[in-house]
């Protein structure tokens, strides 16, 4: 989990980089800029602002060999060995180089490039220093106004929209030895593997949190593609219920004591061992029987999974889960001969008010 509110803007370096199979060359300035009251507050917003919005997925540097073959792992620990003015803009050059040197496909975009060393960032509960590299591709059309005599003139002007950042990543003082911490986004799809792959070279961060969504996501896929036919929508959202509440209330998870707890049906039990198999390289839980859970994580799981029975008589039943044992038992399952349709029951002494 991160926190950017007291981040701070130690340096700023501004580049230009082109699309090498272009022939388009790259900028680097000689100097650092210069920011000014009036400029950081809008830059901070610029460069943080997609990354408040995003869902955390936290990436680290990786190479197939050693982590010392990476250039941008070298081209980090460089900065953060040793922060200073200097050295910033000087790596922030090296940086620059290096994407450029990636940016060899047709649909690769020019662009600014802005390198900053940034302070007081919180992440897991740690401050800890960052480096932030952003890039803006799309120029967006505004217009200027000028006075002419007696008239009011147009005039057409192109720039950088303010509220899209096109590229970015934080990459954080944490956690060296894995590769470090890193957060990415990419507003423009189309060039992914460039940015992440090519420039990032970087792999998913497979820590607490993302084992924690990994695994809700799985047992969210189960729940639709076995207990629901299996059994009904009030036990795909009680399997599901069960689940995230096994999750919310331990600091470990441990597999055979998850399936003992919240599988109550002995074949559902065999059924999710055989779904593991079969699915756990999409996940990437294929030797996860154990891991320490992140709450944070858990309580994301919880704001998307859906706890409601849609019927197709236009009624809805809203599952509570917080308190599971309420569905199991006051709300019962039927069918009626003489209407020739299911039904759900369900007992209470009074209504709540709203």
């Amino acid at each position: 989990m991160i926190n950017l509110f007291n981040a701070h803007i130690e340096t700023l370096s501004i580049h230009r980089v082109g699309n090498k199979s272009r022939n388009e060359a790259f900028f680097l300035s000689e100097d650092p800029y210069k920011l000014n009251d009036e400029i950081a507050p809008l830059l901070k917003e610029y460069f943080f602002k997609p990354f408040r919005e995003k869902e955390e997925s936290f990436y680290q540097f990786a190479h197939d060999v050693d982590l010392e073959f990476n250039e941008m792992f070298n081209y980090a620990s460089e900065l953060f060995n040793a922060p200073s003015r200097e050295k910033s803009h000087e790596v922030s050059q090296k940086i620059t180089k290096h994407l450029f040197e990636q940016s060899n496909h047709p649909h690769i975009k020019n662009g600014e490039v802005y390198v900053t060393y940034l302070t007081n960032v919180s992440i897991d509960n740690n401050t800890v220093d960052a480096i932030g590299i952003f890039k803006s591709e799309i120029k967006a059309d505004f217009l200027q106004f000028e006075e002419k005599g007696s008239n009011l003139d147009m005039i057409l002007q192109q720039g950088i929209n303010l509220n899209k950042l096109d590229k970015g990543c934080l990459i954080f003082n944490y956690k060296k030895e894995e590769g470090y911490k890193i957060l990415t986004i990419d507003s423009n799809k189309y060039d992914t593997r460039y940015w992440l792959e090519h420039f990032l070279s970087v792999d998913i961060f497979q820590d607490e949190a993302f084992m924690t969504k990994k695994y809700l996501k799985f047992c969210q896929d189960f729940a639709k593609d076995v207990v629901l036919p299996a059994e009904d929508k009030k036990e795909e959202v009680m399997f599901m219920n069960r689940s995230v509440n096994y999750f919310a209330k331990n600091d470990e998870f441990e597999e055979s004591n998850f399936i003992n707890e919240v599988i109550e049906n002995p074949d559902l039990a065999a059924e999710f061992k055989n779904y593991k198999v079969d699915k756990a390289e999409k996940y990437s839980i294929e030797d996860v029987s154990n891991f320490p859970i992140a709450n944070n994580a858990v309580t994301d799981a919880r704001k998307k999974i859906k706890n409601i029975i849609n019927l197709d008589t236009n009624i809805q039943i809203k599952l509570d889960f917080i308190n599971p044992e309420s569905a199991d038992k006051f709300v019962e399952k039927g069918w009626d001969e003489e209407k020739q349709m299911y039904y759900y029951l369900v007992y209470f002494n009074k209504e709540q008010k709203a």
